[in-house]
């Protein structure tokens, strides 16, 4: 059985980045240096079922039910939701652009 990995939440944020600019997952597990490209495809379920709660989850520590959202404290919550935002403002922008086109 192989070792898990961890990636930080930067490594994750910068992934779901790449994946809405158009790259494919591979690539971005290329060029991230992320050992699996179907992990890109989780976090991008992730982010799109609004759980980014989950890219501070420790290895080995998994959420079922909502279990462990109270763990996080009320600040990191905050700062993950602000993170979030300014990601979807981002890709609107971005929509907004290309459907004056």
């Amino acid at each position: 059985m192989g070792k898990k990995m961890h990636y930080p939440a930067e490594i994750k944020w910068e992934a779901i980045k790449m994946f809405e600019n158009g790259h494919s997952s591979t690539e971005i597990s290329d060029v991230l240096g992320i050992k699996n490209s179907s992990q890109v495809r989780i976090w991008m379920r992730w982010y799109r079922n609004g759980e980014t709660h989950r890219f501070e989850q420790p290895v080995g520590k998994p959420y079922t039910s909502n279990k462990g959202i109270g763990e996080v404290t009320e600040i990191e919550e905050l700062k993950l939701r602000v993170k979030q935002l300014e990601m979807q403002n981002e890709l609107l922008g971005k929509l907004k652009g290309i459907s004056r086109k």
